[in-house]
């Protein structure tokens, strides 16, 4: 098979580019325009081609057997679309640079191509570009193009010496996955209900206006503090606090750089979204400006789907092309408007399995906390089991809120949550509890769940050691390689997860671990790496399941630990049957882990 390299010029403008639309928006644009594109086949020379649409078009259909071959860009998700979508070829296999170097290197590094050439010294990114600013083809003397020609060739022969380099420590699992992820782009297969995201667009609105309206909010009652906080006790919302730098006073975090107010404008409920919008002054909430973009996609075509391959430090998927399929709304009136809206194609059923509680049984079977990997194998309600210790009486006489804190202390205490965090995310979710009684309660699921807690202690020592280049164990025996030198954990997918620049000092409680990200050093220890860990591992796993489910049906869309695909109407049964199973499969290294699964089809997204 013909590895096929690959690099396109198109015009750019300065309110036509990519730092102004996304790549969807901007491929399917009437002002796209290719200038050139530079292929290289193997280790051959690099061919530069320009001309028309039509030229271009003609000359990469009879020179190249795309559909035998392996194409390799950086940003695979741009050049790809504009093979598929603009020229209509489909190869074998889609690779990937940039998605390479984030996995190698993690996500902090610099994924652009200049960056990575120069991590790996191996040679010069050229600013030809640069002169080509609000440039179409016929504006070009041929001298400017040969140029910009030359320019290209270079980027598609450093594309290809980087991947050669990468290629030698790339786990070859990986890249089927991240082949996976770019078709869910590329070659779109759903669709969007047009009629159904107007209608939705016009009641947000609509229920924005009213809801400023009954609560008096002008503009005095939104920037007061007291009463803003008001208003959103009205709806259900605690509001955000934080202590002053200038007093070490609890104050209201109502700021536009406090995270947790700035995590209010993707809240489930639009008419918090609403009073958050309001009060910073913008003029639409996340719900509209994320259903308006939805249905200029419609209008342009199939969905795209903008997964972007090892977005996190955990190597977990993220969401991106400003729609963020990752955190579609499932609470709140009308949240599922939007995943009703994504709609299978004619004849065609969408299937999405979520994998159940996977992360609290990762941490469960890595700790060997037997009596609660015993409990999710057996499909015991460990929730109630958790309550009953709790309140001290049999399971059956657990209240459904009794079980309530049982599921959010199983959930969330597994990572070495104190009582004060405990006692906010329950009062999030609606629920009022003393400290003291948070206290009683995460004394009890410590207590109950000695070996986690040891887990806890060990991943606290991997991190002093680390720092003295001693590998100490983590977990169950064989699943994690503890990698000091890089100061980094192997996962099981092959890929490291990264403390860059770990570090400590000493703090009132003991040492205080932590390591580098662009947004400054962050903070880590025993708890949040049993986190990290946990997260990782889930992920391997999913992406193990997507790929087993990707031999037989097509899958579509991947949010967090579910897994989504379209299969005829016909098939679905037993597609259900196959998914369910590729969901429930257990790998190797992982023997004893206790995996479960829940699905459901329908023709949305929203009603599976």
């Amino acid at each position: 098979m013909d590895l096929i390299t690959i690099d396109m010029e198109t015009f750019y403008s300065q309110d036509f580019s990519l730092t102004k639309v996304t790549t969807e928006a901007y491929v399917r644009s009437h002002e796209f325009e290719v200038i050139g594109v530079a292929v290289k086949v193997n280790n051959g020379p690099t061919q530069w081609a320009s001309g028309t649409h039509e030229e271009i078009k003609q000359w990469l259909h009879a020179e190249y057997d795309w559909s035998n071959a392996m194409v390799l860009a950086h940003n695979t998700a741009f050049d790809g679309s504009i093979l598929h979508w603009r020229f209509g070829i489909d190869p074998y296999v889609y690779l990937d640079t940039l998605c390479m170097g984030r996995a190698l290197h993690g996500v902090e590094v610099g994924g652009s191509l200049k960056a990575m050439v120069e991590r790996y010294g191996i040679g010069e990114k050229g600013t030809e570009v640069l002169n080509a600013k609000g440039k179409h083809r016929q504006d070009f003397t041929p001298e400017e193009l040969s140029r910009y020609g030359d320019y290209c060739i270079n980027d598609v022969e450093l594309t290809y010496k980087l991947f050669t380099l990468m290629y030698k420590d790339f786990p070859k699992k990986e890249l089927k996955l991240i082949d996976l992820t770019l078709r869910m782009f590329i070659d779109p297969v759903l669709d969007l209900d047009l009629p159904l995201l107007e209608s939705h667009l016009s009641d947000v609105q609509e229920r924005k206006h009213k809801l400023l309206e009954q609560a008096g909010a002008d503009k005095k009652t939104l920037m007061s503090n007291p009463q803003f906080a008001d208003l959103l006790r009205g709806l259900g919302v605690e509001p955000p606090t934080k202590i002053s730098p200038a007093n070490g006073k609890t104050t209201w975090a109502f700021a536009k750089t406090d995270e947790a107010f700035k995590a209010l404008q993707e809240h489930a409920d639009d008419r918090v979204q609403s009073l958050v919008a309001a009060r910073l002054g913008t003029k639409s909430t996340l719900e509209e400006t994320r259903t308006q973009r939805f249905i200029d996609i419609s209008k342009r075509g199939l969905l795209p789907v903008p997964i972007r391959y090892y977005a996190a430090h955990t190597g977990r998927f993220g969401g991106d092309g400003k729609i963020n399929l990752q955190n579609l709304p499932s609470r709140g009136a009308n949240a599922n408007k939007l995943k009703q809206s994504v709609i299978a194609p004619q004849g065609y059923t969408i299937i999405d399995a979520d994998s159940a509680q996977i992360e609290a049984r990762v941490l469960a079977w890595l700790a060997g906390q037997e009596n609660l990997v015993q409990g999710f194998a057996n499909q015991e309600d460990v929730y109630k089991k958790m309550a009953s210790a709790i309140y001290g009486k049999p399971e059956g006489d657990i209240t459904k809120e009794e079980r309530f804190v049982g599921k959010t202390t199983i959930l969330g205490a597994g990572y070495g949550m104190g009582a004060l965090k405990f006692q906010a995310q329950l009062k999030s979710f609606g629920h009022d509890m003393e400290l003291s009684e948070a206290q009683r309660v995460i004394q009890i699921y410590r207590d109950t769940n000695e070996d986690i807690v040891g887990l806890w202690r060990e991943a606290q020592n991997v991190l002093i050691n680390m720092l003295s280049n001693v590998a100490s164990p983590l977990g169950k025996a064989g699943v994690l390689e503890i990698v000091p030198s890089a100061r980094a954990i192997k996962l099981p997918s092959g890929l490291l997860m990264r403390y860059d620049d770990l570090d400590y000092e000493q703090g009132e409680r003991g040492l205080e671990f932590s390591y580098k990200t662009r947004k400054g050093r962050t903070r880590i220890y025993g708890g949040k790496v049993v986190e990290n860990i946990c997260q990782g591992i889930a992920r391997c796993i999913i992406s193990d399941q997507m790929i087993r489910i990707a031999k037989k049906h097509r899958v579509v869309l991947t949010v967090h630990d579910a897994i989504a695909c379209v299969v005829r109407d016909e098939e679905v049964e037993q597609a259900v049957v196959d998914v369910e199973e590729a969901m429930r499969w257990v790998p190797p290294w992982a023997e004893g882990l206790p995996l479960n699964c829940e699905s459901g089809y329908a023709k949305s997204y929203g009603d599976c």
